[in-house]
């Protein structure tokens, strides 16, 4: 992959990751000043997340036909076009319905553009351009919640911007070239997509792990965090700075991770950056009345644990065979959905019903528990793999 095309690809993927770091907490907010409830707060941004899913199963076979250029362009449409329909009618399903589309077209360009970088990419750099990946998804996720203050100008306006700043990443999309990934006869069907989801499963399972958490964790924490962030009395600038402490925590370490996992394993940076969050969001939880010491926690927690994706994606790629790298970033997508549909919502319903618990405390003990299934199960993946290499 030349640099004019892998500039282009991290340009889209940051113009998505604003594009949702804005939406999270900014429909979060306005549905908490209309007086929504914190669980149907969390049920309306689920629906970024079914659209995820409901669109997954279908996305491998276009793919392998039309190859990687068509899939982005075609996610990026339909992302720009629901954006600007927000402004139009504001109502709970009908922005549940928008959300469920930009779910849609945000996962097709995930989708085609992390299996471009994971097929094009040398080994030995892997780690690199997939955290390059990260870092510029951070960059925008970073920046989209700092629109969230203009609804005190006009609800409609960060729509609106968001919607022009997409539009304008994606005609670039157009100037390059289309390529395909690996072609294999027997992804003819969606009974054959099942069936390599299970070997992907099989080879794989252990670093579906981190996408999930790293899902959950992004989720709650853009769309729970705000609701319960004006329940302690913070307000929606100081949201929205702690939101940017923890993105911008992620994209200062996001590179240096991507090559340390170069160097010493996946595995093994993935359980340390994992505990060292828990260990970040648990101090959080008994610093939140203090805002220095809250934005000093979320920084340090974004340092470790803002790479757990693709973290995951690289530690995916080490295990699975090369055809099976498209399936691979499909299933790494779909669990970060599975964990970004269970955050919002269980966010939500905590915050209505255990007030007196910090809402931390969920998220250190999300983080906790993944690093320790990686930690007993890791090894036992990488030694079937080579095995199964071996054969």
């Amino acid at each position: 992959m030349n640099s004019k095309k892998f500039a282009v690809l991290i340009s889209i993927v940051s113009i998505s990751g604003f594009s949702q770091g804005m939406l999270l907490p900014l429909i979060a907010v306005i549905f908490e000043n209309d007086g929504l409830s914190s669980s149907l707060n969390g049920l309306n941004a689920v629906g970024l997340y079914i659209g995820i899913l409901l669109i997954s199963p279908f996305m491998e076979y276009p793919l392998r036909k039309y190859g990687y250029k068509p899939v982005i362009v075609f996610g990026g449409l339909i992302v720009i076009l629901s954006l600007a329909l927000f402004p139009l009618w504001k109502a709970f399903w009908f922005w549940f319905l928008l959300r469920l589309c930009i779910g849609i077209g945000d996962h097709a360009l995930h989708f085609a553009t992390q299996t471009w970088i994971t097929t094009a990419s040398p080994k030995e750099k892997r780690g690199r351009n997939i955290s390059l990946y990260g870092v510029f998804f951070g960059i925008g996720f970073a920046v989209g919640p700092l629109l969230t203050p203009l609804i005190k100008i006009n609800e409609s306006l960060p729509f609106i911007l968001s919607s022009i700043m997409c539009f304008i990443a994606w005609i670039f999309i157009l100037w390059i070239k289309n390529d395909f990934p690996e072609q294999t006869v027997e992804t003819n069907s969606f009974i054959d997509t099942m069936k390599r989801f299970s070997s992907a499963m099989k080879y794989a399972w252990i670093a579906f792990l981190p996408p999930l958490a790293y899902g959950f964790l992004e989720s709650s924490l853009n769309s729970s965090f705000p609701v319960y962030g004006l329940r302690i009395e913070l307000t929606v600038v100081q949201i929205s700075f702690l939101l940017t402490a923890f993105s911008i925590g992620a994209i200062v370490f996001q590179l240096p991770l991507g090559m340390i996992s170069d160097k010493f394993g996946r595995r093994q940076t993935l359980i340390t950056i994992l505990f060292i969050g828990t260990v970040c969001f648990s101090f959080a939880s008994v610093l939140e009345t203090y805002l220095i010491g809250l934005i000093i926690c979320l920084f340090l927690a974004g340092m470790s644990v803002g790479s757990t994706f693709s973290l995951g994606i690289s530690y995916m790629t080490d295990l699975v065979p090369s055809n099976l790298l498209p399936t691979g970033n499909l299933l790494c997508g779909m669990a970060f959905s599975v964990g970004s549909l269970i955050g919002p919502y269980l966010g939500g319903v905590f915050i209505q019903y255990f007030q007196h618990i910090s809402y931390f405390v969920v998220i250190a003990t999300i983080l906790l528990a993944v690093c320790l299934v990686i930690f007993i199960f890791g090894k036992k993946e990488r030694k079937n793999h080579r095995l199964a290499e071996a054969k």
